[in-house]
């Protein structure tokens, strides 16, 4: 039954812009194993993994070992953060896990190219304009504060949490099942650390805009939203009554559906949040030429 709904939901096309292009439904159903469900979370974990390594160190993946990227290119525009001692000491230790979540994943089902990643500052303000609905002056950069970097990092590791969580269900073996839990503990408890230090500043207003912390946040969480176009599976820090835990509470240091159990993504809708696109056949964004993998790739092939 999982694999029928996964089918379904590739042929499922999200923009009008995408109207005129062939129909998928001329494709046989792609039907992904354990081994192309793990490989799909390399397109998360290489994501993470230079993120935070550049944003503390300054280098990235091929400094530290390149034979994780499996020849695939190296980031564009990733570059170290202005970041206080004990938020850059964090976020050191979140790239290293990174890494061994990439070893991980490799020892147990094998590696992908490392895909082209673009994490230039000015991709990440077109992130933050459209999740805020206008222009923002001067415009965003992820790399020059400690308060701007974290609400960068706000943008990733939530990702590949509620995918884990999608993904678990559909795993045949116990080995595989092993393995991804024991890699969701850790990315949820990354996004705790991240929420939790952007919320200890939720009412403080980011500099120069005239907007604050927690404003941000249900910005970016409502811009996945759309983009994932399934509902609400992402909440900011602060949010209504109706959302909070047993509606008691408007604070949301952990996002979680009405019984505070973690929402999950299928990969359509990863690809459709992380290529900005709100299509899983359409690149851009963060993955300029697309994800890597047979799943991320089973979808390019049908535009």
């Amino acid at each position: 039954m999982a694999n029928f709904f996964y089918a379904l939901a590739c042929l499922v096309v999200l923009s009008p812009t995408l109207l005129s292009m062939p129909s998928a439904t001329s494709y046989a159903p792609f039907e992904p194993n354990d081994k192309d469900r793990i490989q799909f979370a390399f397109n998360l974990e290489f994501f993470e993994a230079e993120f935070f390594l550049f944003g503390a160190l300054g280098k990235g993946i091929d400094a530290i070992d390149p034979d994780f990227a499996n020849g695939g290119p190296p980031p564009i525009g990733a570059q170290k953060a202005e970041l206080d001692p004990v938020s850059r000491q964090i976020i050191e230790e979140f790239g290293y896990q990174e890494l061994g979540h990439l070893r991980a994943i490799i020892q147990s089902v094998g590696g992908i190219p490392r895909p082209l990643y673009d994490l230039r500052a000015q991709n990440f303000a077109g992130v933050f304009d459209e999740a805020i609905g206008y222009k923002l002056d001067p415009p965003f950069n992820p790399y020059l504060n400690t308060v701007n970097y974290l609400l960068a990092s706000y943008v990733i590791p939530y990702v590949g949490l509620v995918g884990y969580v999608g993904t678990i269900p559909n795993l045949a073996n116990f080995t595989s099942r092993s393995l991804v839990a024991s890699l969701l503990g850790v990315e949820a408890g990354q996004d705790a650390v991240i929420r939790t230090l952007l919320y200890e500043r939720a009412h403080e207003k980011v500099q120069p805009y005239n907007i604050t912390v927690a404003e941000f946040t249900t910005g970016i969480s409502n811009l996945r939203n759309k983009l994932g176009n399934t509902g609400i599976k992402d909440e900011g820090l602060i949010v209504p009554l109706k959302l909070g835990a047993e509606q008691k509470t408007s604070s949301n240091i952990l996002s979680a559906d009405a019984d505070s159990r973690s929402y999950a993504r299928t990969p359509p809708e990863l690809l459709r949040i992380i290529y900005g696109t709100g299509s899983e056949y359409k690149p851009g964004g963060f993955l300029p030429n697309g994800g890597n993998g047979n799943i991320a790739r089973s979808f390019l092939h049908k535009v």
